[in-house]
């Protein structure tokens, strides 16, 4: 059971989200959140502490009397509740609210304890509130789509029980759980911040990490169904570039090859006595597509990594406004709610995976094309030609995903427009650029989809099943049972469909 002590890691999201594991909250924690409670409590009397006696943004200069405070708090949280578009996915909610848990557990934010047990008790229950796509500028952080969040803390808006959207009134009552207690600043705490940009980036990291896995398996079964030659995935050619990402997918490549006995060795054919050759009949390189895989995917693993180091700095940081710091009991103003780190990785990581997607279009269009190839039938027919169509129906559906790949991957990060009576005049629009990569990487499963179907029926009709590695017959056999071998002409898009959600729900190992 992961423990909240403020600080969480990809393992901790992993078990959370994909496993439905519970949480605990360490007793320091809750330590700590009510000393921080108790110090800005104190210290806010007779002094102007931006959130909690004044207005919000560029209201700020605005003082509230402190009989309305409390409502204050209300206020912000159901005013600001306007998201629009199409609902959140159950799983990248409960991504933000374990970050947005996370960071209010450290301490700096002034909150009272009911908001950290009652937000371990809704990712306990798997209590999902409702929020939408639309409405954060990722500036003071996800207003709009926080306050959805604070909303349902507050036992009001709608959340996700046992499948169904119901109000959270009624599912609070079915489960004996009370609302939050709004004493100083928690609706402003509440939805200042990076969470929900952060918790749908953690997701992608994960997603993206599971795609390279089966791209990587996809390109290794691609050399060898050719019959390639292994040099380019050596050990020494791929040292003598200093990426590590390079390094690390060619080492991959050779442990998913290691038992093949399909690719060849360049010594045993090329490095021999060639005289009275002058055309060679078979290729001397391979193309880009399956010779240059480790320097393509190898900058795409290097920025998932960096990408997946600043998705989780964010998620152990205080990242709203103000910032309490018990320690030197000061109430600092800023702006740690800006979600510009957030953006900007998730602009690299769509670019990598778009990438991705054009590799893996790439190497499908290889194998489809017979002039190309020169050991398939056009389309990986295994039919009558002309009559039959094989694969070819599919390609165009990959080829347009990957287009529109390539159209999503121009970058929020630079897409700033100036709102809020422009006190919010630079800001990042980093929820929406977390949610444009989730699509990105959709996008990339269902090409990849594709590419492993055509990949088995490549196999079946070379009938190398028995010459494969041990991996690329493990592939082979999962792909199998969801696809059967086909010569006649079938209905494609339950396949495809089958195959994404297969590989989108289990990692290649």
């Amino acid at each position: 059971m992961p423990k909240i002590k403020g600080k969480l890691g990809i393992e901790e999201f992993y078990s959370v989200i994909f496993n439905g594991e519970s949480i605990s909250i360490d007793q320091t924690v809750l330590d700590t959140v009510q000393k921080s409670f108790d110090f800005l409590k104190e210290f806010s009397k007779n002094k102007i502490i931006y959130g909690v006696n004044t207005g919000f943004g560029p209201m700020a200069q605005y003082k509230i009397k402190d009989s309305e405070r409390t409502q204050l708090q209300y206020n912000l949280i159901r005013s600001h509740a306007s998201g629009t578009g199409n609902p959140i996915p159950a799983k990248y909610v409960k991504a933000a609210m374990l970050a947005r848990l996370n960071t209010l557990s450290l301490g700096n934010s002034g909150v009272h304890t009911s908001v950290i047990e009652l937000m371990t008790s809704l990712i306990n229950k798997d209590i999902v509130p409702l929020i939408y796509e639309h409405g954060g500028v990722g500036a003071s952080g996800d207003l709009v789509q926080l306050a959805h969040l604070a909303l349902v803390l507050i036992g009001e808006g709608e959340v996700y029980y046992n499948g169904d959207l119901r109000s959270t009134q009624e599912v609070f009552e079915i489960e004996g759980l009370q609302p939050i207690s709004v004493e100083i600043r928690e609706g402003l705490a509440l939805i200042n911040g990076t969470s929900v940009m952060t918790g749908i980036g953690v997701v992608n990291t994960i997603y993206t990490r599971r795609l390279l896995e089966w791209m990587i398996a996809c390109s290794s079964a691609i050399n060898e169904i050719v019959q390639a030659y292994d040099d380019h995935l050596s050990h020494d050619l791929n040292e003598t570039k200093k990426h590590q990402g390079q390094r690390e997918i060619a080492r991959a490549m050779r442990s998913h090859l290691k038992d093949s006995t399909l690719t060849r060795k360049r010594e045993h054919h090329l490095y021999t006595d060639n005289n009275g050759i002058t055309i060679f009949e078979e290729k001397v390189q391979e193309y880009y597509s399956l010779r240059c895989v480790p320097q393509i995917l190898g900058p795409v693993l290097d920025t998932l990594n960096d990408v997946e180091r600043i998705m989780i700095e964010e998620v152990n940081s205080a990242n709203d406004n103000p910032i309490v710091n018990v320690e030197k009991e000061h109430v600092y103003h800023g702006g740690n709610f800006h979600g510009d780190y957030v953006s900007l990785e998730m602009d690299k990581l769509k670019i990598v995976v778009t990438k991705m997607s054009m590799l893996a279009e790439r190497q499908l269009n290889y194998l489809m094309n017979s002039k190309l190839n020169d050991i398939l039938p056009p389309f990986v027919n295994l039919g009558k030609l002309g009559l039959n169509f094989g694969m070819q129906g599919v390609q165009f559906t990959a080829t347009s995903t990957t287009a529109e790949n390539q159209m999503l991957s121009n970058p929020m990060y630079v897409h700033s427009i100036p709102n809020n009576n422009d006190n919010q005049d630079i800001v990042s629009m980093g929820t929406n650029a977390a949610m444009i990569t989730k699509k990105v990487i959709e996008n990339a499963f269902e090409v990849i989809a594709i590419e492993l179907i055509t990949v088995v029926q490549a196999i079946e009709y070379l009938k190398v099943q028995g010459q494969v590695s041990s991996k690329t017959k493990k592939m082979y056999d999962a792909i199998r049972a969801i696809v059967p071998p086909f010569q006649e002409d079938l209905v494609m898009y339950p396949y495809v469909n089958q195959v994404k959600d297969f590989i989108t729900n289990h990692k290649n190992s």
